[in-house]
């Protein structure tokens, strides 16, 4: 069974659109969420154009601030010190990457955690790990999010991560623990990773590599969860995961594209939303 991320990612925001018009009409807010974009990065570009459209559907006013490559770490904390300091600005994103002269830590950690909607500041990260109310990292998030859609039991499950960033794979595990998984991180150093991934119910693959992960590393009736976006030796769009093979041995699979990466993007609307609730409408 495919895991259809467009469909899924379409409903959530169908929602999304009617709560944030309900609360427009009760109380004349709506959200605003600022974008900062620092060069031309194809596929920041891309990413960036996406996050623009999704929020128009769903009704959060959104703009997306373009800066030279050239721009200064300094002039871009500025710029986000100032954003911080508006009231009328309820997320603020700077998309990564950035260019080598720029800090991205010390970009991260400038942003407010209050409008901190990709939820990689400390703040978050830390209320994260203390089961506290936060700011939950897109993805991740996500990937919790369509696993629910199967009807498959987490809790008991035997899971596997392979992939440790900040952005996906330590907080991925986090949530499956938090849902009663029994998790495993593997990665680049783990010996016999294959003997690993067989052992999972549910396997989630943020390695960056192309096609890495083969038929053979999986468990009959797993449900694998495919994270990657990569170019092959063709040029053409894949995931960390030999999908066409894979497919046939798990029960549930998510495609490349059209499965993780649509979600990714409807779960910032999500937390820009929060952002808004929590500042404005819950005080």
């Amino acid at each position: 069974m495919i895991i259809n991320g467009k469909e899924i990612s379409k409903a959530i925001k169908e929602e999304l659109a009617v709560k944030v018009a309900t609360i427009k009409e009760q109380t004349g807010l709506s959200p605003r969420l600022v974008v900062v974009l620092v060069g031309n990065d194809p596929g920041s570009v891309s990413y960036v154009t996406g996050k623009a459209k999704a929020a128009t559907e769903v009704g959060i006013r959104n703009e997306t601030l373009r800066y030279p490559e050239s721009i200064t770490e300094e002039e871009l904390l500025a710029l986000i010190a100032k954003l911080n300091a508006d009231d009328d600005v309820d997320g603020v994103l700077v998309q990564l990457p950035l260019p080598k002269h720029i800090d991205e830590q010390k970009v991260i950690d400038a942003i407010s955690v209050d409008k901190d909607v990709d939820g990689f500041h400390p703040g978050n990260v830390a209320k994260l790990w203390l089961k506290q109310p936060c700011t939950v990292p897109c993805t991740p998030n996500g990937i919790i999010k369509l696993l629910k859609t199967t009807g498959v039991e987490i809790a008991g499950k035997e899971a596997v991560v392979i992939g440790r960033s900040n952005i996906v794979g330590l907080p991925v595990a986090k949530l499956l623990l938090d849902n009663n998984a029994t998790v495993t991180i593997a990665h680049s150093r783990t010996k016999n990773l294959a003997e690993v991934t067989r052992r999972a119910d549910i396997l989630v693959v943020a390695i960056g590599r192309p096609r890495f992960v083969t038929a053979d590393m999986v468990k009959p009736g797993a449900v694998v969860i495919d994270v990657g976006v990569n170019r092959d030796e063709n040029g053409k769009l894949c995931g960390d995961v030999d999908y066409d093979a894979t497919a046939e041995v798990a029960s549930y699979i998510t495609p490349v594209p059209g499965g993780v990466g649509p979600m990714t993007i409807t779960e910032l609307m999500v937390n820009t939303v929060e952002c808004f609730m929590r500042k404005k409408i819950e005080k």
